[in-house]
């Protein structure tokens, strides 16, 4: 039986002797890169501002609706200012369940979303302290 050192000392000079294999780098050709790159801009996810804001107009019958995206225009995370009566008399979070109800196809498509949902009289009230 050999000892810890004396295996480690043999293991250690086996793989010094070893052949030492190049590694290949990979490397794209100019179609390759294109092909690559249009493949990426068709991962968008098909959501758009004005989709989510005619949804929620609609469903919802808000008075005020600003998104704003900010992934960039690829359709990945939204944030959201969502003023409508329906939201009366619920908290935030039956509020916002109420929104990704209402998209549930959408929000299942994009990465982040982020609504902040106001009545109306919460909304006149935050825009007369910020004027």
């Amino acid at each position: 039986m050999y000892s810890r050192t004396t295996l480690l000392r043999r293991s250690c000079q086996y793989l010094l002797r070893a052949p030492v294999q190049q590694k290949s780098f990979f490397s794209l050709s100019a179609r390759s890169f294109s092909a690559v790159n249009s493949a990426m801009a068709d991962a968008t996810s098909g959501v758009t501002a004005d989709s989510l804001k005619g949804k929620l107009t609609e469903q919802l019958q808000a008075q005020h609706v600003e998104i704003e995206d900010l992934s960039g225009g690829c359709g990945q995370a939204f944030q959201a200012v969502i003023v409508s009566p329906q939201f009366e008399s619920k908290t935030m979070l039956a509020r916002h369940r109420l929104v990704n109800s209402v998209l549930k196809a959408e929000i299942a498509a994009i990465h982040a979303w982020t609504p902040k949902c106001y009545t109306p009289q919460q909304w006149q009230d935050l825009q007369q302290r910020s004027a």
